[in-house]
């Protein structure tokens, strides 16, 4: 069945709270793939499905999932911030996967990925994790990228009513508020595994400089960037897919 006609399954990370759409393949080889998408992205893009299609292809297991406000989940997309989403994702990780997982974390992905790696080493769970590869990824957005560039309009509304949307954009106060509190560039950053880093040096969204700049942060663990000349910020095109096949068969599986 074609996937567009595919039903996802759901979960829900505690009483009352959204219902989260996924989907979860199951595999006899590991490590597994665990998909983290981007900012008002979704688990059927290019990407995602991409990785599925590889993980049905080395017979892995792959789990990707819609944060709550994101694709077929439930919930308001205005209610949600990276604390909330990280949550999300720490939550269906321990639950719904088994064994040391490569994460797979596409531009905010990224950084849920980063918040991922930290919660599981407050756990002691560190091992959980076999490698990570970053796609244009973002920490820290909300901060660094987003709110420089608001108009002071803009700014001032959020101030007043803790909110401003327009056509094509919804920002609430809460949401850079814990976009601080959630930082992971401001000292050293583990993930405690092999990381892979993607980056378009055409990226309109996130500056190649800043996929640098988290580089630097990661300088415990063993980690590459790869700069692609040409790449824009969705590295979808087969020769970007090619790039992330690479990336995906670099990392090796725990001993």
């Amino acid at each position: 069945m074609p996937e567009n006609h595919m039903a996802p399954q759901f979960f829900t990370t505690a009483p009352g709270q959204p219902r989260l759409a996924y989907f979860s393949r199951a595999g006899l080889r590991g490590p597994g793939l665990f998909w983290l998408g981007g900012y008002r992205s979704d688990m059927r893009g290019s990407k995602a499905t991409f990785v599925d299609a590889f993980a049905a292809e080395q017979d892995r297991s792959c789990l990707r999932f819609d944060y709550s406000g994101h694709g077929e989940s439930e919930g308001a997309f205005e209610d949600g911030t990276i604390g909330l989403w990280a949550e999300q994702a720490t939550t269906i990780f321990r639950a719904l996967t088994e064994g040391p997982q490569v994460v797979i974390g596409s531009s905010m992905g990224g950084w849920i990925a980063l918040l991922l790696a930290r919660a599981l080493a407050k756990l002691g769970e560190a091992d959980r994790l076999a490698g990570m590869v970053l796609i244009a990824p973002a920490p820290d957005f909300s901060e660094e990228l987003v709110l420089p560039n608001l108009p002071e309009k803009v700014r001032e509304t959020l101030a007043r009513d803790g909110v401003w949307r327009d056509d094509q954009n919804i920002f609430t106060q809460e949401f850079f508020d814990d976009g601080r509190r959630q930082s992971v560039l401001g000292g050293a950053l583990r993930t405690w595994c092999p990381v892979r880093i993607l980056q378009g040096m055409r990226d309109d969204a996130v500056p190649w400089r800043h996929a640098l700049k988290l580089l630097e942060h990661l300088a415990a663990d063993p980690a590459t960037l790869t700069l692609i000349r040409d790449g824009d910020h969705r590295l979808s095109r087969p020769e970007d897919l090619d790039l992330l096949r690479g990336a995906l068969m670099q990392i090796p599986s725990p001993q």
